[in-house]
């Protein structure tokens, strides 16, 4: 049986070229789904501006996407970016049932959310890739970032794919695996 295939990525911070750079892996890779972290269109005042900063590109490209993409709110996402973009941006955090595993997302900036044992957490906001397990049970996955990369990481996004994570740079070269973990 085959599973769906995602695409797990944060922090565009409105580089239209990134955003392109993400959706050609998108389609090179088959993906059903575009899970979005956060930190959509603006870039925010500690960061310089990303390469191809074009934040009404980055609506154009991915707005024609809308019915692929489930994303949350990053701490430099805000209420008129809703306006302009056509799929759900405003949740702190959303939950996804993926081959009988929960995987919760959410942007990373915010604490005390409804983490449970069992979870998959995906966040970005850091900028740097991760895999890490928590003592409460559930495991911190993050893709790095598209457009920003911190701590000398690759510009990535991560792959969910017959029960693995890939990281992956925007190239296509996978960097780190794991299994869906548990």
């Amino acid at each position: 049986m085959s599973h769906p295939i995602y695409i797990i990525a944060s922090d565009i911070h409105g580089s239209a070229f990134f955003a392109q750079e993400l959706l050609e892996a998108f389609e090179r890779e088959k993906a059903d789904g575009l899970l979005l972290l956060g930190d959509i269109l603006y870039h925010g005042p500690r960061n310089a501006l990303p390469l191809g900063y074009d934040p009404k590109k980055v609506i154009a490209l991915l707005n024609p996407m809308a019915d692929k993409i489930t994303c949350v709110r990053g701490n430099c996402d805000a209420e008129v970016d809703q306006m302009v973009l056509n799929f759900p941006l405003m949740a702190d955090y959303r939950t996804v049932e993926v081959e009988g595993e929960t995987l919760f997302l959410t942007h990373g900036h915010l604490e005390n959310l409804p983490i449970e044992s069992g979870y998959i957490v995906l966040q970005g906001h850091t900028h740097v890739p991760l895999c890490q397990h928590h003592a409460g049970g559930w495991w911190l996955l993050n893709p790095g970032s598209v457009s920003i990369p911190k701590e000398n990481s690759p510009h990535s996004y991560l792959l969910l794919k017959d029960g693995t994570f890939y990281w992956k740079t925007l190239g296509g070269e996978t960097y780190r695996t794991a299994p869906l973990l548990d």
